[in-house]
């Protein structure tokens, strides 16, 4: 058996501790906001009815490396048996379910490394329980909570394969999971200023003075009053930057399928045109009868003949 490290921070739990990467990117104002476990601990006994009181039985996961999934929302920590994932997001993605298996693997394989276990030994190797968790406050999910599943990635679907990660996604747009919202007072605050920018948005503002206004609504009316006033110049720059990023996301996935559609189109009329020459048609009769330039024409003839 490999020999456990003798550093003097590293304690039997705490395999996080050696992970260690650089960071690319700022903080955000989710994860910001929860940054204190007084805060983070509301927010999980919220989720789970549960009565943790003392905020240093949490021991958060600093995941400096995020490389491959990018997830700078999250907001992972141990508590009990259990190894939580939280994690933010306001642009839809499917795929959550598998950054959140990549996440748990790289996770679990620092565990079994640090701790120096012989995953080939006849002894069970006991794992922390992983929970993940979204908070999605984007566009088109009317339920207050959807459960995603990996295996609905697969081709024979849902409930086949060997492997299976879910990922719950909670809707925090305002007016969504009420209860929640009662029990973490910190979440219900995100939720109405996210809530407010969106509504300043939809009423024609750009998004600097939507921002703006939004921070100085909350401000009057109390609403993460404590954070806004000591740090707002931060704050500022965190929701532009996040919404700056959002619409580049946007921009990025409509250019896609706008390049999908457009090479759909010319895969379909590269085959008309291949159909045509093989009956005999000539450049000028194809270019009449599907109605296209006879450049256009001459330039998939030439592609067919050298693929």
């Amino acid at each position: 058996m490999a020999k456990r490290n003798k550093k003097k921070w590293y304690r039997h739990g705490s395999w996080w501790r050696r992970l260690w990467f650089n960071r690319k990117y700022k903080d955000v104002l989710f994860r910001h906001l929860f940054r204190d476990k007084q805060d983070l601990l509301e927010l999980y006994n919220a989720l789970n009815n549960s009565t943790y009181e003392n905020p240093e039985e949490l021991e958060v996961i600093t995941m400096e490396d995020v490389i491959f999934m990018k997830m700078k929302n999250d907001l992972s920590f141990i508590i009990g048996s259990h190894l939580n994932l939280y994690e933010h997001q306001s642009t839809w993605n499917p795929n959550m379910p598998l950054r959140g298996l990549l996440y748990f693997a790289q996770q679990f394989e620092g565990l079994v490394n640090v701790r120096g276990d012989d995953i080939y030994g006849k002894g069970r190797i006991e794992l922390p329980t992983p929970v993940y968790i979204v908070f999605y406050n984007g566009s088109g999910m009317h339920g207050d909570s959807l459960m995603l599943y990996l295996s609905d990635s697969f081709s024979s679907g849902r409930g086949k394969g060997c492997l299976e990660c879910t990922c719950e996604v909670l809707n925090i747009n305002r007016g969504h999971n009420r209860a929640l919202m009662d029990k973490c007072h910190r979440l219900w605050e995100y939720s109405e200023l996210s809530s407010e920018i969106e509504e300043n948005i939809g009423k024609g503002m750009r998004r600097e003075e939507a921002v703006h206004t939004a921070v100085d609504t909350c401000i009057e009316r109390g609403i993460l009053k404590d954070i806004l006033l000591a740090e707002k110049g931060m704050v500022l720059h965190m929701l532009l930057t996040e919404y700056d990023e959002k619409k580049h996301l946007k921009n990025t996935f409509e250019e896609g399928r706008k390049e999908g559609l457009e090479e759909g189109i010319e895969r379909k009329l590269s085959d008309q045109v291949q159909k045509k020459i093989a009956k005999g048609k000539t450049i000028l009769e194809i270019a009449e009868e599907l109605e296209e330039e006879i450049s256009v024409i001459e330039r998939l003839v030439s592609r067919n003949r050298k693929s």
